[in-house]
């Protein structure tokens, strides 16, 4: 087996908004903002090869809308997802699985592409993977995430006919501390944590790499800044879940010494948690090639 990442790009979203109620006094000292109170976040997508699969987890967000909705997220830098995926020697169409953390459009906006006056799937060889839970709070969204759904992102790849669910014709998931798991998605040895802070059943794909258990964090640990427990993103739709499961997988993961992947952090890719009389804080932070 073999990881990489994909960079897709950064984008800027409010300080407040992604430290919750956390002051600014407090966490601008650890990722200052602008003039305009915004925020520099990555889009590192995760790309899993092993024997003839090529998973791509998360995809950024993409290029299809108009300069209008793009102009409220400042895009910026030079990755781009198949620039990314060329350095690594792999085309879009070589990708043979999908992986979507969940549907927020900086996490799925690469899946669909315009293709004239058509929508269409940017991955046409692979199966694209969500959960049944989620795909049902996306497609029918409340009024405070609706903005975040965004249906040119989502229906087109149903009308595909390349969506698959990774829960499809298999038992209830056994509760393994805060986070459900799902076992053997897509290959052996791939499972998925479902977190339901941030949004419905977000999955949080977990494995076995060079003798150590990693598992990509998606939006239950956006950057090294929100381990503190009570540093909980304004964007979570059920907050008081999210500091439950952060303290229940923090635990898992200190005690497991887990490497955890971060999808947004601009500087840092990996790290290490470890439990001190003051909370939970950085063991290691280290680049995924350093392994």
């Amino acid at each position: 087996m073999q990881l990489y990442f994909i960079e897709t790009g950064f984008f800027k979203l409010d300080g407040g908004a992604m430290f919750g109620v956390v002051p600014k006094s407090l966490w601008n000292k650890v990722h200052p903002s602008d003039e305009n109170n915004l925020c520099t976040w990555a889009m590192r997508c995760l790309l899993i090869q092993e024997g003839n699969k090529l998973i791509l987890v998360d995809n950024g967000i993409g290029d299809k809308q108009d300069a209008k909705f793009f102009g409220h997220y400042h895009l910026h830098g030079d990755a781009t997802l198949d620039k990314s995926l060329a350095k690594h020697g792999f085309h879009r169409d070589d990708v043979t699985d999908v992986l979507l953390t969940h549907l927020h459009f900086d996490h799925c906006g690469g899946s669909i592409v315009r293709d004239g006056d058509k929508l269409t799937p940017a991955f046409r060889n692979a199966v694209y993977w969500s959960h049944s839970r989620h795909w049902k709070w996306a497609t029918e969204p409340n009024e405070r995430e609706k903005a975040s759904f965004l249906r040119e992102n989502i229906l087109p790849i149903q009308a595909s006919g390349q969506l698959k669910f990774v829960d499809e014709g298999r038992p209830s998931p056994t509760p393994t501390s805060q986070l459900e798991t799902i076992s053997d998605v897509i290959l052996p040895g791939l499972s998925v944590r479902l977190a339901n802070g941030h949004t419905e059943s977000m999955m949080l794909p977990q494995l076995q790499y060079k003798g150590r258990t990693h598992i990509y964090m998606a939006d239950l640990l956006p950057s090294v800044g929100h381990i503190p427990l009570p540093w909980v993103m304004s964007y979570d739709m059920f907050p008081l879940t999210t500091l439950k499961e952060k303290r229940s997988f923090w635990e898992e993961a200190a005690t497991g010494g887990y490497i955890l992947m971060l999808e947004h952090d601009p500087v840092n890719e990996c790290c290490t948690l470890e439990k001190t009389e003051k909370g939970y804080g950085v063991r290691e932070i280290f680049r995924l090639e350093a392994l």
